[in-house]
């Protein structure tokens, strides 16, 4: 990618090795992930009312001309980061898909054209993104709420769960009973809460330090306390976290409608398994599926690959 400069044959008289730029590999270039999805409409619905979303992030520098000799600077430097998203429409008769649509179309939208995209994170970057996810929510649920006031949509109200990784950095913001869980080392752990009059509904999985284990009877669990488009006074409650990743985690978003169907225990022994992170998500599907699957079942299911 050299310009037209003429007469630098070779390497400038004073430049030594010395002056060549260093490899500099940022964790978010090193990290490796892949990724799994997959969603089926209930037996007792008209239309599958789940949405959900796997999004790469990325910045690039690419060189277009230059009279540095190629060792100088590389051709081109790319860095990444990954979120997903499943929002689970409730409402009925269209209502509740128009909902999960809308949920996630504006959250794109605004990542698209507010969002800073930090790939390199430290703590006050850290804050920067929990601050800007909790704006964003915000945000989101004010969008579902007027279309359901304005009518000129039929929609209802969705939970809205996502995650984002930069390197070894995860985040997650989460808002109804849709869940996230982190496998790490033979263990499962819930990520997230349920936001009902139950508290968490039936769970086995240790929660994350942000909150307690409270089991509660069924018959509560799909009472939402709080969901995006819920269209109160102060809005739904958001809860959001960071955690670190280790090399081999697996982390799994997923809606209530697999949650419901298939204990924790058997969602481990999926997760536990060497098979791709797609090849996880069919299978929970196709188990939710098996036991009854009357609600819309979405999974999504990352594996991290950590430099040692």
């Amino acid at each position: 990618m050299s310009g037209t400069d003429e007469g630098n044959g070779g390497e400038p008289a004073g430049i030594g090795p010395r002056l060549i730029a260093p490899e500099f590999p940022p964790l978010s270039t090193t990290v490796q992930v892949t990724f799994g999805a997959r969603s089926s409409r209930g037996r007792l619905r008209m239309v599958n009312e789940d949405h959900y979303l796997v999004l790469r992030l990325g910045r690039h520098q690419e060189t277009l001309m230059t009279s540095l000799p190629d060792e100088a600077i590389a051709a081109r430097f790319d860095e990444s980061g990954y979120a997903m998203v499943v929002a689970d429409g409730m409402g009925g008769a269209g209502a509740g898909e128009a909902a999960s649509h809308l949920a996630i179309a504006t959250l794109v939208h605004l990542v698209r054209h507010f969002g800073k995209w930090s790939l390199r994170v430290d703590d006050r970057v850290a804050q920067d993104i929990l601050s800007r996810a909790e704006r964003f929510y915000r945000h989101v649920d004010s969008v579902v709420a007027e279309q359901r006031r304005s009518g000129t949509i039929r929609t209802d109200q969705t939970t809205l769960t996502a995650t984002f990784g930069a390197g070894a950095d995860l985040f997650f913001a989460h808002v109804g009973h849709s869940r996230a869980y982190l496998f790490r080392k033979g263990h499962l752990m819930r990520l997230t809460r349920d936001h009902t009059v139950g508290g968490e509904g039936p769970t086995t999985a240790p929660m994350a330090p942000m909150v307690d284990v409270n089991v509660s009877a069924r018959d509560l669990s799909h009472i939402l306390t709080d969901t995006i488009g819920m269209d109160g006074p102060l809005g739904p409650l958001i809860d959001l976290e960071r955690f670190r990743l280790d090399d081999d985690d697996r982390v799994l978003v997923c809606t209530n409608g697999l949650t419901d169907s298939i204990d924790e225990i058997r969602i481990g022994e999926v997760l536990a398994s060497d098979r791709s992170p797609q090849e996880h998500c069919d299978a929970l599907v196709a188990l939710a599926m098996a036991e009854g699957g009357n609600d819309d079942v979405t999974a999504l299911a990352a594996r991290y690959r950590l430099p040692r």
